[in-house]
């Protein structure tokens, strides 16, 4: 289970308010939306134009790129354009449930990027700059970008990288290498994990959404995240026992399924219609030997998995 060109990065954005802002408890589709709409505004020349195809500047646009992406003309898998995966994720603060915002508070979320979306990292933080120029939330509040810190979320180490007083962006190398989650799992217990699923986590199991899940559903949806984002934004496919990773994980045990449904929806702006984006939340207990599905677990907690990760679902941690 080598994945050597695996890139990982994790940074965490500081915002001041700078009006009253007014937020909802889960900020992820709003920072989510008001940072699209805002990539587009701050670097495509050709703003009237709703889609990117037939741009002649496509192939180099940092922004078609993000929220564009298609497979390659020899792509040997998800050849259909909604098959590929976006190369970020927005985490919002699960444990701020504040909706108001008062000039000189601060809340924060991470970015996590994928692949060649970090090469792009100055982009993010320019456009959240920009956003909050543009204002957020309802009556569109106004706030600064502090700093941008990197962190790497499996040693706790940081470094500041941007600051409001100089506005300038420093080169980081604190990133997730396959390597580093191998050292890690090295702390895991083998036979027993608790999982907690902080944001509405959206997977389908025949056909049907569930509320409890079983290991190996788990597992299958581990997979096909991490090996479409390798595939697409790492460049590599990765050569892999599917069949008999699921197979084995159909033999470890739901020792506890504390899990239950949650219902969430966010509107589109781009689709100018309500969304349901509903999953189950609580914490699962599996028993077994989970020696060979600790680093894929550990995967899945550094890049979300299920429907809707961008927004930040999806998002479990280990126990």
């Amino acid at each position: 289970m080598i994945l050597t060109k695996l890139r990982i990065a994790n940074y965490r954005f500081t915002l001041q308010a700078r009006d009253e802002l007014h937020l909802p408890p889960y900020k992820g589709s709003t920072l989510r939306g008001g940072f699209g709409y805002t990539f587009k505004r701050v670097v495509c020349f050709q703003r009237e134009v709703k889609t990117c195809e037939g741009c002649l500047l496509r192939e180099e646009c940092p922004y078609a790129y993000v929220f564009e992406s298609s497979p390659p003309s020899d792509a040997q898998v998800l050849r259909k354009h909604s098959d590929v995966p976006l190369p970020f994720v927005i985490e919002p603060d699960t444990t701020d449930r504040r909706t108001t915002y008062r000039p000189g508070d601060t809340l924060h979320f991470d970015l996590v990027l994928v692949g060649k979306a970090i090469n792009y990292l100055p982009y993010f933080i320019l456009v959240f700059r920009e956003l909050g120029n543009r204002g957020l939330g309802r009556g569109r509040g106004k706030y600064s970008l502090h700093e941008v810190q990197a962190v790497q979320p499996l040693s706790g180490a940081g470094e500041r990288i941007y600051s409001a007083s100089d506005e300038m962006v420093c080169h980081s190398e604190l990133e997730v290498s396959f390597q580093d989650i191998e050292r890690h799992v090295e702390e895991m217990p083998g036979d027993k994990v608790r999982l907690r699923f902080l944001t509405p986590t959206r997977l389908k199991h025949e056909g049907r959404f569930i509320s409890q899940p079983p290991f190996h559903v788990i597992v299958r949806n581990v997979l096909r995240r991490v090996s479409s984002l390798y595939y697409f934004h790492c460049g590599q496919q990765w050569k892999f026992d599917y069949r008999g990773t699921i197979e084995r994980a159909k033999e470890i045990r739901s020792a506890e399924l504390n899990t239950k449904w949650v219902d969430w929806e966010r509107y589109s702006g781009r689709q100018k219609a309500r969304m349901k984006m509903g999953g189950f939340v609580g914490e699962a207990v599996y028993e077994g030997d989970l020696t060979g599905f600790k680093p894929l677990l550990l995967l899945g907690q550094l890049v979300h998995i299920g429907k809707a990760c961008v927004f930040g679902n999806g998002r479990y941690e280990i126990r």
